[in-house]
């Protein structure tokens, strides 16, 4: 518990002046002034199928300090909302209607496709985007199995176009100085890494998406909210939560293993989001236990709907990844947003502990204190479809690897895969 409020001191001291103008906290969701660049002549122009949520925070608010960036048109089901939609963040154009997002994907003057679909319009929406020859940032998971990843990468390579499921996380300094810390074997071998998210109870509204399992919900796929309140008072502000945990607890601990590969599922279990028959196979909750090479464990836990405390007090947010080695423990408390607060905690045996952050990359590489892992993201992904090299990429086989295992947990826990998407490509 004294840990506990020493952390939330800690976030209080690092938020006091969040809402200064000059503050990071607040930079990060209004760029200085002289981070807006003008846009270049031939700048990739983006579209966006749908207007979810998630839109402001991974592209709209990022693009707005990359030159290379135009935020072109947004389609969605009701035409009305995407007209809203594109003057509230700056879209040039919209499409709306049945054939909204093929308009938009017909559209010649558009370079780039963003999709944050449902997960189980993932697959469809992409392998079309990629037919009409725009490259694609796609939300994770990237599809609802592991054949329908395996397609995307494929008819990707086939066009040339690139394809990047859209783990934000992994292109922060602070993930990849954790991972940096383990392959200096600082502390030796890894032994064991368990990553936790959960969020807390009524999140995710009953109506909500990711409890339809048609749409590839669950807590194994694509549990998370928008905004909503820290449970502990005193923390005064507002932090924001994505909308994948689960996917991410597997993508970290493959991550943060590497190059040791997982093995097998040891044991899975899962808990329903409700009795409802709609609710059969679709989990509020998950837990599983890996096997991967060279004798490392993974303990993944997820949780969309965390009960609250006495049945009053919401619970605080599980936000880490631990990683025990051979000769000391380092963890990383709130891998998933660190540009709002991170630390990264180092114990070695007979050796005193120490505490780092890292919001910048300390090598020369782009990036600035007040950039977000959605920045971070967007300026690796213009770079690889400029055809430089970014700073760091997550591999195809890495999003195969991720949804192989997503199926395997399920599969183990007796819930099931989520259905394969009905849209069936044809090569001509």
């Amino acid at each position: 518990m004294l840990a506990l409020i020493s952390r939330v001191q800690n976030v209080r001291q690092d938020f006091s002046c969040s809402h200064e103008p000059n503050s990071e906290f607040f930079q990060i969701s209004n760029p200085p002034s002289s981070a807006v660049q003008p846009k270049e002549k031939a700048a990739l122009r983006f579209g966006c199928l749908g207007a979810a949520k998630i839109v402001p925070t991974a592209l709209a608010t990022p693009a707005k300090s990359h030159s290379d960036v135009v935020l072109y048109a947004v389609a969605a089901r009701d035409k009305a909302r995407a007209e809203e939609f594109a003057r509230k963040h700056g879209f040039h154009k919209s499409y709306g209607g049945p054939s909204g997002y093929q308009d938009l994907i017909n559209d010649p003057e558009v370079d780039v496709i963003y999709n944050p679909l449902p997960n189980g319009l993932h697959f469809e929406w992409t392998m079309k985007a990629l037919e009409g020859g725009k490259h694609v940032l796609l939300e994770k998971p990237a599809t609802d199995t592991e054949d329908e990843a395996r397609q995307i990468f494929a008819l990707a390579q086939k066009k040339g176009l690139v394809v990047l499921e859209a783990f934000h996380y992994r292109f922060h300094p602070s993930i990849q100085r954790v991972k940096a810390i383990l392959d200096s074997k600082e502390l030796g071998d890894v032994k064991s890494i368990s990553a936790a998210l959960s969020a807390p109870e009524g999140t995710a509204k009953p109506d909500d998406i990711r409890w339809k399992y048609e749409l590839g919900g669950g807590s194994t796929m694509d549990p998370g909210c928008e905004y909503c309140r820290s449970g502990i008072t005193d923390i005064h502000c507002i932090v924001r939560f994505d909308s994948r945990f689960p996917a991410y607890t597997v993508n970290v601990l493959n991550y943060l293993a590497s190059p040791s590969k997982p093995k097998s599922i040891l044991s899975a279990s899962a808990e329903r989001y409700s009795s409802a028959p709609q609710h059969k196979q679709v989990d509020k909750e998950f837990t599983a236990t890996v096997s991967l090479e060279n004798d490392i464990l993974g303990e993944l836990f997820s949780n969309l709907n965390e009960s609250r405390i006495l049945g009053i007090i919401p619970r605080f947010p599980k936000l880490k990844a631990t990683v025990h080695c051979e000769g000391g423990t380092v963890e990383i408390f709130n891998f998933l947003i660190p540009h709002y607060y991170h630390y990264i905690a180092v114990s070695s045996i007979g050796k005193q502990s120490r505490v780092e952050k890292a919001y910048k990359f300390t090598n020369g590489s782009k990036g600035e204190d007040w950039w977000t892992t959605y920045r971070y993201q967007l300026e690796a992904f213009v770079d690889k479809v400029r055809g430089r090299k970014p700073q760091t990429w997550v591999e195809p086989q890495e999003t195969i690897t991720n949804m192989r295992l997503i199926e395997e947990i399920y599969a183990k826990d007796g819930f099931g895969s989520r259905p394969q998407s009905n849209y069936e490509y044809h090569d001509e």
